[in-house]
């Protein structure tokens, strides 16, 4: 789940108070083998909720299959489940949805694409990932605008290393979004995460490179760009958490949990297996 970048004028439930300090929490080597567990299971519910994602279910028997895993089988707890208000325990945004979409009775249909966000609690830390879904054949500009979001989590996390700042990272998936035509929404952005859901620092897919925080060993953050096939601009819906498209574009995303190491990175919520 995605942070309000700050820098926007709009409120947010994920809008930190201007003008204050940052405050980065350096994680300890048992806090760190402790978030790992959590980026663990938090793959392990994507990995358990796909073969569920087909045409026909709804998004809110998604969330309570997840739900149920997380709860009864996992133990752990859905960090989203009643954070600031929010109603469900898992995010699903479909089709021109960008993040934060509530489960609901809406059935998937064929050529839908949707965004799946997960975030659990274990032994009082965070692990935060999501993984986009396709429902038979989407269209063309969906398939791309997914495959797009994609390499741009890839590169942005593949930037990661000491003695970079934030905004190399901003900057290498700009450049690569926006060669592919497509665009970066700015309103939201990665953030800090360990004990707290939302920490410091806040992680912009957009930016200059040299810019912003420095990157130091045993930071740990999320890089969940969202990428639209259209214009970046977005709104949110009256039920104060849905954000959209003005455009009605596609929109995609992916996320992993990364802790910036001595010599690059560590990707705390793959798969057993997996490579990025």
């Amino acid at each position: 789940m995605r942070h309000r970048d700050r820098t926007q004028q709009t409120e947010n439930m994920f809008q930190n108070p201007t003008h204050r300090p940052i405050k980065i929490t350096y994680k300890t080597p048992a806090e760190i083998e402790k978030m790992r567990v959590a980026g663990r299971l938090a793959a392990e519910v994507l990995d358990m909720i796909g073969p569920y994602v087909q045409e026909g279910i709804t998004t809110e028997e998604l969330d309570r299959i997840c739900h149920d895993y997380m709860v009864n089988v996992q133990q752990v707890i859905p960090a989203p489940l009643n954070y600031r208000g929010f109603p469900k325990s898992i995010c699903t945004s479909v089709n021109h949805v960008v993040c934060h979409g509530i489960p609901g009775p809406k059935k998937l249909k064929k050529g839908d694409v949707v965004n799946l966000d997960i975030t659990v609690i274990k032994d009082g830390y965070h692990g935060d990932t999501s993984r986009m879904f396709q429902i038979g054949i989407p269209p063309v500009a969906a398939q791309r605008v997914c495959q797009i979001a994609y390499e741009c989590l890839c590169i942005g996390i593949r930037t990661v290393r000491p003695g970079l700042h934030l905004g190399d990272i901003g900057h290498a998936i700009q450049q690569h979004a926006e060669a592919q035509h497509c665009s970066v929404v700015r309103e939201y952005c990665g953030h800090g995460i360990g004990r707290d859901f939302h920490e410091d620092p806040q992680v912009l897919h957009y930016g200059k490179p040299g810019d912003g925080v420095l990157l130091v060993p045993n930071m740990t953050f999320t890089i969940e760009p969202m990428i639209n096939a259209g214009k970046r601009h977005v709104k949110r819906l009256p039920d104060n958490w849905t954000v959209v498209t003005k455009d009605h574009s596609v929109s995609a995303q992916w996320e992993h949990t990364v802790l910036v190491t001595e010599t690059g990175y560590e990707i705390m919520t793959l798969s057993p297996g997996a490579t990025l």
